[in-house]
């Protein structure tokens, strides 16, 4: 019996949370606060995750391959909310699976492939990020649109014929009062190592790898010293380009407002690095409650399984697929003005010649008797 419950646990966002014989998931007030967890999460997440599929679809400046990875996030954490979130609210309320044998394999390989496809996206948009600042010559050619949209399409056919390895292990269980619940068909000793092979790939080694390749971008936008150039301007290893641009221009008499260009740039730089390094942040912390839970159920002889934590790991791993897309409006000009365009139902291009000259450094003006507008 031990092991059949600690072996529900294993699935990431357990579709089968409600321990056999516990009182405490059936009291109305564990139903009450399951329900409305999970209405609040998956709701808000779906609505933003959508946003951010929107925006960046729609309006052609946000195509960047930044945003290209944050697509397949999004697409990846709007699975996770509908596939894992949804079927809890039916599973809090009832006490028993109601979706049957194909809706038990088709909701659990959809859970881990979110799950996943969303790790892999993470370490995607980490790695250009890294190419991108500490690379930039190489950046040229290797951080596009084009071959982010190769690697996203990769990762997405990768992670489904992986995660078809769920469909051999979760099937229909009935219990002897007559509870039906989804969980595996298999022994703790068979599923606990490709448990912890999904845990090592899909959060241990992103994990390093992010703080590796953050610890190298941090050293060039903030550590490495900034040498003085004859002509009076800064380089660094990740904005020589930029930099050397800026002063053919102002050589070849473009104006002044050019010369802040750099400047800009560098600054944006910082700004969507933050952003991201965000994101992989709260993906490790949001994550870490289920992952430390599921990894001591899968040693120990009595497992732990006390709903209201189960359910705090629970909300925890929605609120992870939730909270993307505000961290985005919160620290992203860009899509704070995208968003604010989509939802009063403006075209996001409508934008797009506004920022390119607000980034140019130029501006427009009015002319007041005929009307005509001048670019200054």
């Amino acid at each position: 019996m031990a092991d059949n419950e600690s072996s529900r646990m294993d699935t990431p966002t357990n579709i089968s949370l409600i321990p056999g014989g516990d009182a405490v998931p059936e009291s109305l007030e564990y139903k009450s606060v399951s329900v409305f967890l999970v209405l609040l999460v998956c709701g808000s997440g779906i609505v933003g995750n959508v946003m951010v599929v929107l925006v960046v679809l729609t309006s052609r400046h946000m195509r960047t391959p930044t945003n290209c990875y944050l697509v397949s996030l999004a697409i990846a954490d709007l699975t996770v909310l509908v596939a894992a979130g949804l079927p809890n609210i039916s599973d809090s309320l009832n006490g028993t699976w109601v979706f049957g044998h194909a809706g038990c394999l088709g909701i659990t390989y959809l859970q881990y492939l979110g799950i996943n496809v969303s790790s892999c996206s993470i370490t995607a948009f980490t790695v250009e990020r890294y190419i991108a600042i500490c690379h930039p010559i190489r950046a040229q050619t290797v951080c596009t649109v084009s071959r982010a949209k190769r690697i996203i399409t990769a990762v997405w056919i990768i992670t489904c014929v992986y995660c078809m390895l769920w469909f051999f292990l979760v099937d229909i269980q009935v219990s002897q009062d007559g509870h039906v619940q989804c969980g595996y068909k298999v022994k703790r000793e068979l599923y606990l190592p490709i448990y912890l092979i999904d845990f090592t790939i899909f959060y241990v080694i992103p994990l390093l790898l992010a703080i590796v390749l953050y610890g190298l971008i941090a050293r060039v936008l903030y550590l490495s010293p900034l040498p003085s150039h004859p002509d009076g301007g800064t380089i660094t290893a990740g904005t020589t380009t930029l930099h050397r641009s800026c002063r053919e221009r102002a050589e070849s008499g473009k104006g002044p407002g050019q010369q802040s260009r750099p400047k800009s740039a560098l600054s944006s730089r910082k700004q969507v690095t933050k952003m991201l390094a965000v994101v992989v942040i709260l993906f490790a912390l949001l994550w870490m409650p289920y992952r430390t839970l599921v990894l001591i159920n899968s040693f120990v002889s009595t497992p732990y399984l006390d709903s209201w934590f189960i359910l705090f790991c629970r909300t925890c791993i929605y609120a992870n697929s939730a909270i993307n897309p505000v961290i985005y409006n919160a620290m992203s000009q860009k899509f704070r003005s995208a968003f604010r365009g989509l939802y009063r139902c403006q075209r996001p291009e409508g934008h797009q010649r506004t920022l390119s000259l607000i980034r140019s450094g130029y501006s427009t003006v009015r002319d007041p008797r005929t009307g005509t507008q001048f670019i200054v």
